[in-house]
């Protein structure tokens, strides 16, 4: 493990910062997961959520330990790049399997009910 007391006073409210902004987006998008009336409206900030808090919390992640090495260190990106990749598609899948399910709930002659996406 490394020492974390060598790290200096700029580079850690810098990684502070950084993970408390990522945290707040991930809070933020849960408070909106809960809040929101409907399946459409909902789905929509736990994504953005989701995408900003990795991104500042593997930001911070990059800060401390490429200071902590003295090296860049850059693993981290492999984890934000399939956050970047995978969140869309989970997105999508999600939006539209909601639409299916409308659309079969029409067809059937039943009219859309949103509080039944509770």
């Amino acid at each position: 493990m490394t020492d974390v007391q060598a790290l200096p006073p700029i580079a850690a409210a810098l990684v502070a910062l950084l993970a408390l902004a990522g945290a707040a987006f991930a809070l933020i998008g849960s408070f909106g997961l809960l809040r929101l009336p409907t399946f459409y409206e909902r789905i929509h900030p736990p994504t953005m959520g989701t995408t900003f808090g990795a991104a500042f919390t593997l930001a911070a992640s990059i800060v401390l330990f490429s200071v902590l090495e003295s090296r860049p260190i850059v693993h981290e990106l492999v984890i934000g790049v399939f956050v970047i990749a995978t969140t869309p598609v989970t997105y999508l899948i999600l939006v539209r399997a909601a639409l299916r399910r409308d659309a079969a709930t029409a067809a059937n002659g039943d009219p859309p009910n949103p509080e039944k996406r509770r």
